[in-house]
């Protein structure tokens, strides 16, 4: 049985921030999919893929919003006339690196944004993109019998205390988001992804904080961009969605498969099997994607060439 169809009050939707690879491809997704689109775009952000993608569509399928996510005013501008949203936080250009003070401001912009939504009566439903590293992090996680899903979440105390700033900041923001739509009654869904891969991947992507305690917990996972898009179309589509989702496309737990990801994040490095496991057997996957597995198992995309996709570096 197919799931049922999301019916928006208008074909017009918001990708905020529009300028990341994310946002990039949402828009193009979104827009080859028949909606009309705002894409909201932070100071300095990059806008050259989107004229790109505003000269094949039209001024009339494509707007491009200047939005200051701690100027309330420029988010309401993109929000006009939108039955959607499509939000995820990109660090300010003063801010390069998650540090500390980083759950502050991606706190107060997703505040920000949700109060925004509760006060346009056409926002219809809310997809929040949130970081798998919301529920990895926890004091009792090798204990557990369970496999850790999106029931669970990162412990703020766990975070701060082992500075895993990435972590806390998706985490405190998730929070205080879906505090906000309970209590303004906003109907919101979050996609919580695993590390993105793509050509601009370093190790020095804050995600990977602690990445070989996520290898060894059988935790470490990763998602390609077509499959994220997939997620983020089908949740805001099927009216049947709910609450939280967890991610992911591959679990790294293979020494080939560590080494291989090595190879993207340090080009220039000779990485062996031994720096992953000793014995070279697989780790247990502690980890589980069932529930948008089972969403998307009747979801027909129509595919995208991987040459289409727009990578930002």
């Amino acid at each position: 049985m197919a799931p049922a169809s999301y019916i928006p009050i208008s074909n017009t939707v918001c990708v905020m921030d529009a300028s990341g690879s994310l946002g990039l491809n949402l828009v193009r997704r979104l827009l080859q999919r028949g909606y009309i689109v705002h894409a909201a775009v932070q100071p300095h952000g990059e806008v050259k893929g989107l004229k790109g993608l505003c000269d094949d569509h039209g001024k009339d399928r494509l707007k491009i919003f200047d939005c200051d996510l701690f100027d309330y005013q420029t988010i309401l501008e993109a929000l006009k006339g939108c039955s959607a949203l499509f939000y995820n936080f990109q660090l300010p250009h003063d801010q390069p690196e998650y540090d500390e003070y980083t759950a502050d401001i991606e706190v107060r912009a997703a505040q920000n944004v949700l109060e925004a939504c509760a006060q346009m009566d056409m926002i219809d439903k809310v997809i929040f993109t949130s970081s798998a590293t919301t529920i990895l992090w926890r004091e009792d996680r090798k204990a557990m019998s369970s496999e850790l899903d999106e029931r669970h979440w990162s412990d703020v105390g766990f975070c701060r205390k082992f500075k895993l700033w990435h972590a806390l900041s998706k985490t405190l923001a998730e929070k205080s988001a879906w505090a906000l739509a309970m209590d303004r009654e906003i109907s919101m869904v979050t996609i919580n992804a695993g590390l993105l891969v793509g050509s601009d991947l370093s190790i020095r992507h804050p995600y990977l904080k602690g990445a070989a305690e996520m290898y060894q917990d059988g935790v470490l996972v990763t998602v390609d961009l077509n499959f994220l898009l997939d997620a983020h179309i089908h949740v805001f589509e099927d009216i049947s969605t709910y609450g939280r989702y967890l991610c992911f496309n591959n679990v790294i737990n293979r020494p080939e498969n560590a080494i291989k990801l090595a190879k993207i994040l340090m080009p220039s490095a000779s990485v062996q099997a031994q720096s992953f496991q000793e014995d070279g057997k697989m780790i247990q996957q502690r980890i589980s994607n069932k529930k948008l597995k089972e969403v998307l198992v009747e979801f027909e995309s129509h595919p995208v060439d991987q040459d289409q996709l727009i990578i930002s570096n």
